[in-house]
């Protein structure tokens, strides 16, 4: 089976379609002196060039495609392959295009965009100078592919393995699928890796399953034997070569090089992580909701990258917080027995009703009581966070409010902290992300 080019392919779509027409030359591109490592620039295109109508209701990929990076992972290989980082740029980040018409090593206009518009452009090679632009790092190898090709790479795998702790419904991408551990094929693995519109919504949940999904493909590669030893690495890097494009520096020789040593990983040496993110709905006359990065934590990212450092652990990538949570608390609504516990609250973020009510007579032995209703389960944990020692009580028909029964134990209420770039995108190991009860 041609595995290796599933794994880099599934690398390049992560949303499904046809190999995109455009070649990336790099010829013009000098390797730095000071360049460590090996760092591939892997993107998806989004287009429906050449999909019939029929291909394109069974993968729910209506609309019309705008020529424009819909993926774009940049994976580094450290000096000796022995460790890999896999870092998503999300499509809609706001960045200063490369000059289309001038050498990498001019400044450029100040023109900037979405950092998926620059394929629209000019094509790969403008895709290649705008990442270095931005992120100050050398391209060496370019990896592009389309939609089309991700379900039958899926169901060629005998498909994936994807998880979720609450039920998936997304109009968009037609996913809809339960809680649980899942074995899913090609059709459904796409829906479940283009979905925008689910809880988290938006480009970083979405990001991290993609991230999640080819981690598991690519230890499956790993356990099967399909990258152990440079013949049968070959056998499959040739067939990589029939379904995606290459730059002109990129040839068998490096796809073998890549496949066999990330076959030779451990997992806790492979890492993902997103470009960490400042502002999430930033407004541009003409080219609408950008993402802009966070620019000390962003940069940090790149300079651990060219200085061949793992990302995991870096705390001016991702600083750790005394009371982290992974939902929102000023999306959470909450009703307190308690003026000064509500108020506490409030200012932690929490939206608390009022508490004008009388204290109950009698109150509950021991710590506050947090009752909440089905699906609520992350927030009352953020909730408790808040207070801690706090009792956590499901109730079955529960309204939309979560209720704090303060206890004999009054709270020492806590001010929690909650960080979108911690909950959906912070550097973390392969093994972490992996799905319950998966190797």
């Amino acid at each position: 089976m041609r595995r290796l080019t599933v794994a880099l392919t599934l690398l390049a779509t992560l949303a499904g379609g046809s190999l995109a027409a455009s070649h990336a030359s790099s010829a013009e591109r000098d390797t730095p002196a000071a360049h460590r490592g090996t760092n591939i620039l892997v993107v998806g295109i989004d287009s429906r060039a050449g999909l019939s109508a029929a291909e394109k209701r069974r993968l729910h990929v209506g609309g019309k495609g705008c020529n424009c990076t819909d993926v774009m992972m940049l994976v580094h290989l450290s000096e000796g392959m022995r460790r890999a980082s896999i870092v998503s740029i999300p499509r809609d980040s706001y960045v200063p295009y490369a000059d289309p018409a001038a050498p990498p090593a001019a400044p450029g206009p100040a023109r900037s965009g979405k950092i998926n518009g620059a394929f629209a452009i000019g094509g790969g090679p403008l895709s290649i100078r705008t990442v270095e632009k931005a992120t100050g790092l050398h391209i060496d190898h370019y990896l592009e592919t389309g939609f089309t090709g991700f379900e039958q790479a899926v169901d060629n795998l005998g498909g994936a393995t994807v998880c979720t702790d609450k039920s998936l419904k997304d109009d968009g991408s037609g996913l809809d699928i339960g809680a649980g551990v899942h074995r899913t094929d090609g059709n459904t693995t796409l829906r479940y890796v283009r979905a925008r519109h689910v809880n988290r919504p938006g480009d970083l949940g979405r990001v991290r399953r993609q991230q999640r999904t080819v981690n598991d493909l690519l230890a499956r590669l790993t356990a099967e034997g399909s990258l152990s030893g440079p013949l049968n690495t070959a056998r499959t890097a040739r067939a990589l070569l029939k379904s995606v494009r290459t730059d002109d520096r990129t040839g068998l020789d490096d796809l073998v090089r890549i496949g066999w040593a990330l076959g030779r990983m451990r997992p806790e040496n492979i890492e993902f992580a997103t470009v960490p993110i400042r502002l999430f709905d930033h407004r541009v006359p003409g080219v609408g909701s950008t993402l802009v990065w966070h620019e000390a934590r962003s940069a940090a990212l790149w300079e651990a990258l060219a200085a061949d450092r793992r990302l995991t652990g870096d705390r001016r990538i991702q600083p750790v917080p005394q009371t982290p949570v992974e939902t929102n608390p000023g999306s959470i609504a909450v009703r307190v027995d308690d003026a000064t516990v509500a108020a506490a609250l409030r200012r932690s973020g929490f939206v608390v009703t009022d508490t004008s009510q009388p204290a109950p007579a009698q109150r509950p032995a021991g710590p506050a009581v947090i009752s909440h209703g089905p699906g609520r389960e992350a927030d009352a944990a953020t909730l408790a966070a808040a207070l801690p020692g706090a009792r956590i009580q499901p109730v079955a028909d529960h309204d939309a409010f979560l209720d704090v029964a303060v206890g004999t134990e009054p709270p020492a209420v806590k001010t929690v902290t909650y960080d979108r770039n911690t909950a959906e995108g912070a550097p973390a190991p392969a093994d972490t992300l992996r799905c319950p009860g998966t190797r």
